[in-house]
């Protein structure tokens, strides 16, 4: 469900409490730079009897574009956002683990967002990855992303320091309530020390925190997935962290998959998702199981060191990675471009 923005306003709050459902609409109209915002998941419901998910599809974990100086290319990036636009990307979620969040300065990193929303002018909603494990610069690049008018913001487990079950939930809670935008957990315990929110912390914090919405999980733990949303009813919006996995957790209620895939692929990864919940589950299953072996080979070597240069072969010149990451082994590359060739897209 789209919100269309008011066409006479810059700003405008509206706030409808309808007593006998139990339910509160919270509707903000942005409208920036002359040109329409939609603002999804703007109803938070007092008895969940109502929830609106910021997206529901195929988002795709953009990557960020480089010249051979190792600056950004907006040029190129620009044309990325376009070509998801195009292939029929449901989200645009920037400055993720595939954007090389970790290798921007702070500055480089809201002036990514900036572009993209920018870029993106509304037409998808736009998903700013600004975790931390300092929850203060977690809360800064958040505040700063509802600045830049992204639709949400995508957090994820404090890393290294490696949080308790209460560090977890007080981190989330701060860094939600220092902002109005809708929130989605990030639980990816590969790559934060083993850092897992339980779902039972996931649970709490969707219902207790009024605009923390979701969870991207990335665990790959299917029986955590299961008992996550067994606890969950309508409180929790799921998302597929890992592309290999987008059918199963669709089966379990997610809403879609926050991919790598679809930088290569994003008219694929969309119609995954939508033939899964247009009732085609066959048709949603063969497109999964077809991608299997190319989703293998973009995950070979560390993310996202596979899918730039599956792009760099596509001549969609993602350009070179920021080390501490390096060019992908030749043998590993041969492997990827034979899977590309397989799935259709080389």
């Amino acid at each position: 469900m789209l919100l269309p923005a008011a066409q006479i306003c810059s700003c405008v709050s509206v706030t409808v409490s309808a007593v006998s459902g139990s339910i509160i609409f919270m509707v903000t109209f942005i409208r920036r730079a002359g040109r329409r915002r939609h603002i999804r998941n703007a109803v938070q419901c007092v008895n969940k009897e109502e929830h609106m998910a910021i997206f529901t599809g195929a988002g795709v974990a953009i990557i960020t574009p480089f010249h051979e100086d190792g600056s950004v290319n907006y040029e190129k990036f620009a044309e990325h956002i376009e070509a998801q636009i195009a292939g029929g990307t449901d989200a645009i979620i920037v400055c993720g683990t595939t954007g090389e969040a970790s290798t921007l300065t702070h500055e480089e990193h809201l002036e990514v967002i900036r572009f993209c929303v920018e870029q993106t002018a509304g037409r998808i909603p736009v998903i700013a990855g600004t975790g931390s494990n300092c929850t203060q610069t977690a809360v800064y690049l958040s505040q700063e992303a509802e600045k830049a008018g992204v639709d949400g913001v995508l957090v994820v487990t404090p890393y290294y320091n490696k949080a308790t079950q209460k560090g977890l939930y007080e981190h989330f809670k701060i860094v939600a309530e220092a902002i109005h935008v809708p929130m989605i957990l990030y639980n990816i315990p590969g790559r934060t020390g083993g850092v897992n929110i339980l779902p039972e912390t996931v649970v709490r914090l969707c219902r207790e925190v009024p605009n923390i919405v979701g969870v991207k999980d990335a665990t790959g733990n299917i029986s955590q997935v299961a008992q996550l949303m067994s606890m969950a009813g309508e409180d929790v919006d799921l998302y597929s962290g890992n592309d290999d996995q987008v059918v199963p957790l669709l089966s379990l209620g997610g809403k879609g998959v926050i991919s790598v895939l679809s930088n290569v692929a994003p008219r694929q990864t969309h119609d995954m998702c939508a033939r899964f919940f247009a009732g085609d589950v066959a048709g949603s299953r063969e497109i999964q199981l077809k991608a299997i072996p190319l989703c293998k080979a973009l995950f070979c070597e560390v993310n996202p060191i596979p899918v730039k240069k599956a792009m760099n072969l596509m001549g969609l010149e993602a350009g070179p990675l920021r080390r501490p990451l390096t060019e992908m082994e030749e043998e590993n590359a041969v492997k990827l471009e034979k899977a590309m060739k397989d799935f259709g897209i080389l």
